[in-house]
């Protein structure tokens, strides 16, 4: 992994903390989602939505809900100083929303620190229709995913594969990959990305 993807994982997990921290700072000073959207200046509504990891705000939008909660854009975006973790327990009600990009796909993570660890893993949901996009996904490291529920269709080089419940798929994120719920019904996955290095 380059140095700039090792960078570009390290922003993906700041961001990935500005919700939860945008939603303990609004609940420990007892707002409503209405309440902070009147003093911000922000709709409840996309406050909603960063809270859930499901819209990365402007920094606009960071300095307005900065300044209605009484903190400064660097307590969002800070990274948390922690000693390394030797070992990393998630209960299955405390794992954290990871950011992504593509639509319908849902994250709940299941590893420890990226910064620490090699490995990182989450519960994925896929909603019917949803997919990787138009644009192969190309990247260092490798890719396994296990199929819990449901059905997801791969791309990976030329190979097509159909991964139903129990079915798992291995692949270098070297080789050009698309991913897509082509059924009706979510799809949930163990989804690993295991890093070069």
């Amino acid at each position: 992994m380059t140095e700039a993807e090792e960078q570009g994982h390290q922003v993906d997990e700041i961001v990935s903390q500005i919700g939860p921290k945008l939603r303990g700072l609004r609940t420990a000073q007892r707002h409503s989602l209405q309440r902070l959207a009147v003093l911000s200046d922000v709709s409840a509504a996309a406050i909603h939505k960063i809270e859930r990891n499901g819209m990365v705000p402007t920094i606009t939008t960071l300095l307005k809900l900065g300044a209605a909660l009484g903190v400064p854009v660097s307590y969002f975006v800070e990274e948390d100083e922690q000693p390394p973790e030797p070992v990393h327990y998630t209960p299955r009600d405390r794992r954290p929303t990871v950011y992504t990009p593509h639509e319908g796909l849902a994250l709940a993570g299941i590893t420890g620190s990226y910064r620490q660890f090699q490995t990182a893993a989450a519960v994925a949901t896929v909603t019917p229709g949803a997919s990787s996009g138009a644009k192969l996904m190309q990247h260092p490291g490798e890719e396994l995913v296990h199929v819990t529920e449901g059905m997801l269709t791969f791309r990976v080089g030329d190979q097509t594969y159909p991964l139903a419940e129990g079915d798992s798929l291995h692949f270098g994120g070297d080789v050009p990959h698309h991913w897509a719920n082509e059924t009706d019904l979510p799809a949930r996955a163990i989804w690993i990305a295991l890093r070069n290095g």
